[in-house]
């Protein structure tokens, strides 16, 4: 086999998805290096409009959509619905996340995408899943940290419940559906045939409070908020901010005893075990307190990580963007953008030593139209005019 410039060069993907998570899907697909053609609707999908803004750029829709290409039309038309099923047989990956029963009721089901290519792979993304007792609701990201009690385990005790600042739900749920596109598409180099793929926000939920729901499944057993299985663990007060220190794991308990001047508790029965120390939680946490309390957040990470001992700042937005980690990494890239002429963007999270992946621009509205249709599908620019006056193209 010849050699490749990116890990999925040569995929083709459909992504008719909308808000979060679908797209983000296909944006991960994108970043490994895959042709994502988003198909949107004239005038291009409703979350570009979204705040908040950077340069007149919308800074949500591009950690969605950055990368792909993008065709604008009508998918109410017959002529439309006739391109998207003459891009469905040369193509790998059909995503979408519209409700369950929508797609089918578009003409382009499982069934029916299976008629024009067997190899097709259909990527599902909602928010109860295809079946189930829910299956008929509508719901974004909350929905999720709701239904699992991940809102009623974040906080402290007596506090209303609280959802995380951002879309943790969103974001693994398009992990995934990323991840069951990949395994799907190694099983049709086996099988030589697609499938289909359904995950959902309710089930993301789930997956990060399973460990508290076996405990009650299994024993009754139910976590209190903001109780720390081992101290030290959580986010402690310092002269300018916080800092996180997280060492329960019984290896760690020596460097911390020598982080507080504390050697004596190394030989102390109230902190000897785990268990000990999440019953003697109060000792431990004032200790240090105590430790930070005239230090910086930046002393207090050196200190601590003197000792060996997990620290890290808990930034603000503002101090989370001026550390150098991430562009270091490149967790965030700057790209070329066409309205806010250079933008930050997710960018690789993976590092491959031969095929890296491939961060690109946002695209405007159907500006991929003329390139992909003339030619994927052969279209010519008399056709493409055609369809533009009778407004099914962009």
């Amino acid at each position: 086999m010849g050699a490749v410039s990116s890990p999925l060069e040569g995929i083709r993907v459909l992504d008719l998805g909308r808000h979060q998570a679908g797209p983000r899907c296909a944006q991960v697909l994108a970043r490994l290096g895959a042709e994502v053609i988003k198909i949107e609707r004239l005038g291009g999908e409703e979350t570009r409009t979204h705040g908040p803004w950077a340069n007149g750029q919308s800074a949500y829709f591009v950690q969605y959509n950055s990368g792909k290409k993008s065709i604008a039309m009508d998918l109410r038309k017959d002529k439309a619905k006739g391109i998207l099923r003459d891009l469905v047989k040369v193509s790998d990956v059909f995503l979408q996340n519209f409700r369950p029963g929508t797609i089918n009721k578009m003409g382009f089901g499982y069934d029916a995408l299976y008629e024009l290519n067997p190899r097709i792979i259909m990527v599902n993304v909602s928010a109860y899943g295809q079946f189930g007792p829910y299956k008929e609701r509508i719901g974004y990201d909350p929905i999720g940290q709701a239904m699992s009690g991940i809102m009623m385990v974040t906080g402290e005790e007596g506090m209303p419940p609280m959802r995380a600042g951002v879309p943790i739900i969103d974001r693994t749920t398009a992990l995934h559906a990323a991840i069951g596109t990949l395994a799907a598409l190694r099983e049709r180099e086996i099988s030589g045939e697609g499938q289909t793929i359904d995950v959902c926000l309710a089930d993301t939920g789930y997956s990060y409070t399973e460990i508290p729901i076996t405990a009650y499944a299994g024993g009754g057993e139910l976590p209190k908020r903001g109780e720390s299985a081992a101290p030290p663990s959580g986010a402690y007060p310092c002269k300018d901010g916080w800092v996180l220190i997280s060492a329960g794991d019984q290896h760690q308990w020596p460097r911390v005893c020598r982080a507080l001047g504390r050697p004596e508790w190394m030989e102390d029965d109230r902190f000897t075990e785990r268990h000990n120390r999440s019953e003697n939680g109060d000792a431990v946490d004032g200790a240090v307190r105590q430790v930070l309390a005239d230090m910086t957040m930046q002393e207090g990470i050196e200190h601590f990580t003197a000792h060996d001992v997990t620290a890290a700042p808990v930034n603000t937005i503002a101090q989370a963007a001026d550390d150098p980690h991430p562009w270091e990494r490149r967790a965030l890239v700057e790209v070329p953008d066409p309205i806010a002429g250079k933008i930050n963007v997710s960018g690789d999270f993976w590092h491959f030593s031969r095929t890296p992946a491939v961060v690109g621009p946002t695209p405007m509205p159907g500006e991929h139209t003329d390139e992909l249709l003339t030619g994927l599908l052969d279209y010519t620019p008399e056709q493409l005019d055609e369809l533009r006056a009778e407004q099914v193209l962009g």
